[in-house]
C-alpha cells in the first residue's frame, strides 16, 4: 500500500501543542493542512502557532526561506468540520476523554470521503473502543506522535481490532515518508512505549520503598551505570507525578490488575499530596529559587586489595578481569566454580542474580553496568552480615578501576538488574502476545524515551538465561507475580539451546557464586 499522496490534504483536528506539532510534521512534507478546533479563535491560533515556528526555523538556520513560505501558504484554519470533507488522513488531537473522541469521529465519518483515514493520537485509549460504532471502522487506526511531534522520530502505528490491514500499511507508509521513524503495534495497553518502560519507573520505586536507595542514589546508579539519559525520579519530577502514575495506573487496570503492572504507593503520596514535580515546585526532589537537589550516596575512599581471585565465569562482567589486570592489581583464574570476585579476606563480590547478601556468608553484591569500561558508578549491596574488611576490599576495588560507588541495601536484584531483567521479561510477553516485533519494542525504547539499547538488545547482550534466572529468584524471594518470569521468557532459553535442562536453585557449599545460575539455565 502506497503513502498518501503529497496533494492530498491531511486534517488535524485539535490545535493544542500535539495538534500543532502533527500539522507541521504534515506541512513540511508537502501535504495542504487544515487544522479544525471548536473553538475557531484556537484553530486560526494554532495556524499562527505553526507560522511562527516555520519563522523561528528559518531564523536558526534549520529552514530554508522558501521552503518556509511557500509551506506557510498550504496550511489554515477550517471554519467547520464540514471543510474537511476533501482530506485524505484526518489525525485527532483532542483532549484524551473516549466519549469526546467517539462523537468527533462519528461526525467526520459523515463528512469525510470512504477512502480517506480516520486516525487518533491517544497515548492510552483503546483505538479498538473509539472505533466502535463506526460505519467503516476498518480505515481506523492509532498515531501516537511523541511530544513535540516535529522533533521527535517515533510513531506508533496501532492497528485495533477492526483496523483493515491495508489501512494500517497506508498509514505507515504515510508517516515513514515524512521523515519520521514509525513503529507497527497492535491495540494493547499503553501500546508499545507506555507498556514496556513501567518497570523503568516501578522498579525504581519499589528499590525506593524498600529502603534500599534514596532517590539521587537511584538515579545516579541508572545513569552512571545503566547507561539511561535520565533517572526516573528525576524523569517523572520533568513529566509531572500525576500524569505518569495516571499512565501507570490506566495500564494496570487495562491489564485487570496484573502484579507486573502495580502502582506505587509511594508516588500516589506524592501525588495526593500536591507534590507533583517541577511544575509545582515539589516533587521527588524540590525546585525553584535557592533549590538544590540531593547529591547521590557516593562511598569515602578505600584502599584497593593488592590481588584477586577471578572463580568462573562473570559473563557480562567478565571485562572487570582485564580492568582490574589494568589497574595494576594481580589476578588469578580459577576456570571451575563462581562465578564470582575472591577477595583477600575472604569475601566474595558477586554480580546481582536476584538473591540478598544476607542469605550468604561475607559476600558483597555488585550491579549490572551497561558498559563496565565506561560505566561511572557502580552500586553495591550489603548485609549486616557483610564483614567492614570485605566492603571496604570491594569499594577499594571499583574505586581503583575509576568508579564512584554507592553502597545500596541489601535489595534482591539490585538496581539496574532488576530494572533491566523486567524490561526484558515485558518485551518477551509481548512479542508472544502479539503486540509489536522485538525489533519494533527496541526502536520505540530507543527512540521513544531514549533507552542505550532496545530490552532485546538487551536480552541478547545479556545471554539468554540470565533475565530468567534473576526474576526466577526474585519471584522466590518477593512472591506475589510481579517478578515471576513469563512463559514466553521461559521458552526463550530453551529455544535457544534445544539441550537445556532444569538445574534446580541450591548454591553449592553456601557460596552466592556457586556453580548453580537457577532453574531453567539452557547449558
Amino acid at each position: 500500500m502506497t503513502a498518501i499522496e503529497r496533494s492530498r490534504t491531511v486534517a488535524v483536528v485539535g490545535a493544542g501543542t500535539m495538534g500543532q506539532g502533527i500539522a507541521q510534521v504534515a506541512l513540511l512534507a508537502g501535504h495542504p493542512v487544515l487544522i479544525h478546533d471548536i473553538d475557531h479563535a484556537l484553530a486560526e491560533a494554532g495556524a499562527a502557532a505553526v507560522r511562527e515556528r516555520l519563522e523561528r526555523s528559518v531564523a536558526k538556520g534549520r529552514l530554508d526561506p522558501a521552503v518556509a513560505e511557500e509551506a506557510a501558504g498550504r496550511i489554515r484554519a477550517a471554519d467547520g468540520l464540514a471543510d474537511l470533507a476533501a482530506a485524505a488522513l484526518v489525525v485527532e488531537a483532542v483532549v484524551e476523554n473516549p466519549t469526546v473522541k467517539r462523537a468527533l469521529f462519528a461526525s467526520l465519518e459523515e463528512v469525510v470521503a470512504p477512502d480517506a483515514l480516520l486516525a487518533t493520537n491517544t497515548s492510552s485509549l483503546s483505538v479498538t473502543e473509539l472505533a466502535a460504532g463506526l460505519v467503516h471502522p476498518g480505515r481506523f487506526v492509532g498515531l501516537h506522535f511523541f511530544n513535540p511531534a516535529p522533533l521527535l522520530p517515533l510513531v506508533e502505528v496501532v492497528s485495533g481490532f477492526a483496523t483493515d490491514p491495508d489501512a494500517a500499511e497506508r498509514a505507515y507508509a504515510t508517516v515513514l515518508g515524512w521523515g519520521k521513524t514509525p513503529v507497527r503495534c497492535a491495540d494493547t495497553p499503553g501500546f508499545i512505549v507506555n507498556r514496556i518502560a513501567r518497570p523503568f519507573y516501578a522498579e525504581a520505586f519499589a528499590v525506593y520503598e524498600e529502603r534500599g536507595a534514596d532517590p539521587a542514589t537511584i538515579d545516579a546508579v541508572l545513569r552512571e551505570s545503566g547507561g539511561f539519559k535520565m533517572g526516573p525520579f528525576q524523569l517523572t519530577d520533568l513529566i509531572g507525578q500525576d500524569v505518569n502514575e495516571a499512565v501507570t495506573r490506566s495500564v494496570w487496570e487495562s491489564f485487570f490488575h496484573s502484579p507486573k503492572f502495580t502502582p506505587s504507593l509511594a508516588q500516589r503520596r506524592l501525588v495526593q499530596s500536591g507534590r507533583l514535580g517541577r511544575k509545582s515546585g515539589h516533587g521527588w526532589f524540590p525546585y525553584g529559587d535557592g533549590a538544590s537537589t540531593p547529591e547521590p550516596h557516593t562511598a569515602g575512599p578505600e584502599r584497593a586489595p593488592d590481588k584477586v581471585g577471578l572463580v568462573g565465569d562473570l559473563g557480562p562482567a567478565a571485562v572487570l578481569a582485564e580492568l582490574i589486570e589494568e589497574a595494576g592489581i594481580a589476578v588469578t583464574a580459577t576456570a571451575h566454580g563462581g562465578p564470582y570476585i575472591q577477595l583477600p579476606g575472604e569475601g566474595q563480590l558477586v554480580l546481582a542474580d536476584g538473591k540478598t547478601a544476607v542469605e550468604f556468608s561475607d559476600v558483597v553484591y555488585f550491579d549490572l553496568a551497561l558498559d563496565y569500561r565506561g560505566a561511572t558508578r557502580i552500586a553495591l549491596s550489603v548485609s549486616g552480615d557483610t564483614t567492614e574488611r570485605t566492603l571496604s576490599e570491594a569499594v577499594g576495588l571499583f574505586q581503583k578501576l575509576g568508579k564512584k560507588v554507592s553502597v545500596i541495601g541489601d535489595v534482591p536484584g539490585m538496581i539496574v538488574a532488576r530494572t533491566v531483567a523486567m524490561l526484558i521479561d515485558l518485551t518477551a510477553d509481548a512479542v508472544a502476545r502479539g503486540a509489536a516485533s522485538a525489533e519494533d519494542i527496541d526502536t520505540a525504547m530507543r527512540l521513544g524515551v531514549n533507552y542505550p539499547l532496545g530490552p532485546s538488545a538487551w536480552h541478547e547482550r545479556l545471554g539468554q538465561d540470565w533475565a530468567y534466572d534473576l526474576l526466577h529468584h526474585l519471584d522466590e524471594r518477593c512472591p506475589g507475580g510481579r517478578y515471576a518470569p513469563s512463559l514466553a521468557l521461559f521458552k526463550l532459553g530453551y529455544a535457544a539451546d534445544g539441550d537445556a535442562a532444569v538445574d534446580g536453585d541450591e548454591a553449592a557449599d553456601g557460596d552466592a557464586g556457586g556453580d548453580d545460575n537457577g532453574e531453567g539455565e539452557a547449558e
